[in-house]
């Protein structure tokens, strides 16, 4: 009987295997029973005459995705206590997957874990029953509250759950309080794991919090999947995973929206959402409102004269304002509005056109509409830090 280990970046693995060759076991019983005259020779010189294959540099080292298994040098007799002969595949093994976090022995509470749960994908998670009922609100789904649903096997008591292995460790990575980064979760599990946690009465808005490992996560996945991300955090109410995400919304059209994603944001944060735009909006057309300063009249450009950078800003804002966009850049309002400057033809006009235009660029690159924004008789707050 020998046993091999194998690990991959998931699950660990433990194989079990009696394959032992049938001709050491021939061999070896017919020199125990002392038959040395009816013992067949030419199956002994057979067998030693082929060459030892060892694969030594396999068994230095081998590599933690690798399956191994290698077998015993010492031969034992057979056992003489076996009433009758059990007939066993040399080729069967039994394979058990453990997560490589939740795994026994591991060391995650001061108490050792008195729970074993099986995924749908048969990965076991060694696990506390006094964690997963302490977060949760309804007896974990109420599969910790009684017997039943539950198994017993050699590797302990098991309750099997209908969830991947995926969405539990992120479930059970947010209950014990870690990350679980360093697995790279799909923004699908991640998503998906949130409905998990509803189902076994975890509290999301707990465990997704500002700093939590799981709202770090979510948070990483923004730039990619905003909208969708955004969907998310509104549908679980999570306010402060929203106000982050909808910064990455300038850029969306809010015609795309579809009745499903409407229905699912729902009223309030999809009213934020269309204040966050029409706020942005109109806060670059009342930016690009006053007109530069003049200038203290001059032999060659008088009031009359300056009427001219007058008309020029005019003409600029308005295209501005006509197209405006949330997500307009400032990079974008420079190069739109410096060239027009380089057509007036005194010195102190151009001066003050720059100034008008770092001005703005400065005041639109600190603007922030706040969540709670509207217009058309409701309240527009706008905050701009101080330079």
């Amino acid at each position: 009987m020998t046993e091999s280990y194998a690990l991959n970046s998931a699950t660990r693995t433990y194989t079990c295997c009696t394959n032992q060759p049938a001709s050491y076991r021939h061999v070896h019983s017919s020199l125990m029973a002392g038959n040395a005259e009816t013992l067949d020779w030419d199956l002994v010189l057979q067998f030693d005459s082929g060459p030892l294959e060892l694969d030594i540099a396999s068994s230095i080292e081998k590599p933690i995705t690798e399956r191994t298994n290698i077998y015993g040098q010492v031969l034992t007799p057979p056992d003489s206590c076996a009433s009758s002969p059990v007939s066993s595949s040399p080729d069967e093994d039994t394979i058990v997957f453990v997560s490589t976090t939740f795994f026994p022995g591991a060391l995650l509470n001061a108490l050792p874990s008195d729970l074993v749960l099986l995924s749908s994908d048969s990965v076991f998670f060694y696990v506390h029953r006094h964690v997963l009922l302490g977060a949760s609100e309804n007896g974990f789904n109420s599969l910790l509250l009684s017997t039943p649903g539950t198994d017993l096997s050699p590797v302990g008591r098991v309750v099997r759950v209908p969830e991947s292995s995926a969405e539990l460790n992120i479930v059970l990575h947010a209950i014990y309080g870690m990350s679980c980064a360093h697995y790279s979760p799909s923004f699908e599990s991640l998503v998906s794991s949130l409905a998990v946690m509803n189902t076994y009465g975890i509290p999301i808005k707990k465990h997704v919090t500002r700093y939590t490992p799981l709202y770090n996560l979510l948070l990483f996945h923004a730039p990619l999947y905003p909208i969708e991300l955004y969907t998310l955090a509104a549908s679980y109410d999570l306010y402060d995973l929203a106000i982050p995400t909808s910064s990455h919304l300038l850029s969306f059209s809010l015609a795309s929206l579809t009745d499903e994603m409407a229905d699912r944001i729902g009223p309030r944060y999809l009213k934020h959402l269309f204040f966050l735009h029409i706020g942005r909006s109109d806060a670059l057309r009342r930016l690009l409102l006053p007109p530069p300063n003049p200038h203290p009249p001059t032999a060659t450009c008088d009031f009359t004269e300056q009427k001219k950078l007058t008309r020029a800003w005019a003409l600029a804002s308005a295209y501005f304002a006509w197209d405006s966009r949330p997500d307009l850049s400032t990079s974008s309002l420079e190069s739109a509005l410096a060239p027009l400057g380089e057509q007036l033809s005194c010195d102190q006009c151009k001066l003050v056109w720059q100034e008008r235009i770092k001005t703005l660029i400065v005041q639109w690159s600190v603007v922030k509409v706040c969540s709670y924004t509207s217009v058309s008789g409701l309240t527009l707050k706008v905050f701009q830090r101080t330079i």
